[in-house]
């Protein structure tokens, strides 16, 4: 069995990989590769969320490299952030709670692994993370306090919503 060689926090956010990969307590961790289905909701996602969240100072990004620890970095499907990172990671890094995470399933992901992503995100402080299946367009939204089943297609905060039941994907 190969051991993963251990890496600094510092030498992953200096490294590049075709496809963004996490950090996890000094080890990268590959993501699934994307389906047609998830590329196409993720899409999605930032065409509504864009406009919407820019009219409340939101900024609506794609696979953005979240800090949560010193040894964590996950990268959400999609991520709105209350303001844009500050300069001294070169903008290449968010390091305050965003305001919501989406993760979209992929036939790789496990619900366990998913459900360890949405406890981290919700320990740092996001207020709202949503978890998408991309086909059925159904789901999860989690926040501190509670965890709603979305089987209507209708994923929603306190301060927007966007229906995938009647979307064009």
């Amino acid at each position: 069995m190969a051991i993963a060689e251990l890496v600094s926090a510092e030498q992953y956010l200096h490294t590049s990989f075709e496809h963004d990969a996490e950090f996890v307590e000094g080890r990268i961790v590959e993501r699934p590769l994307p389906t047609w289905e998830h590329s196409d909701i993720q899409g999605h996602l930032i065409e509504v969320l864009r406009p919407m969240g820019r009219k409340m100072g939101f900024y609506t990004v794609p696979e953005q490299r979240v800090r949560i620890r010193p040894n964590l970095v996950r990268i959400p499907d999609v991520c709105v952030v209350t303001e844009k990172p500050i300069v001294p990671t070169g903008g290449r890094i968010v390091t305050k709670p965003p305001y919501l995470c989406v993760e979209i399933h992929s036939p790789d992901d496990t619900t366990s692994e998913t459900l360890e992503k949405v406890r981290e995100y919700l320990a740092f402080g996001v207020e709202w993370v949503w978890v998408i299946d991309p086909l059925t367009r159904t789901g999860q939204i989690h926040s501190p306090s509670a965890v709603k089943t979305v089987d209507n297609g209708i994923f929603s905060t306190d301060r927007f919503k966007v229906d995938l039941s009647a979307a064009e994907l």
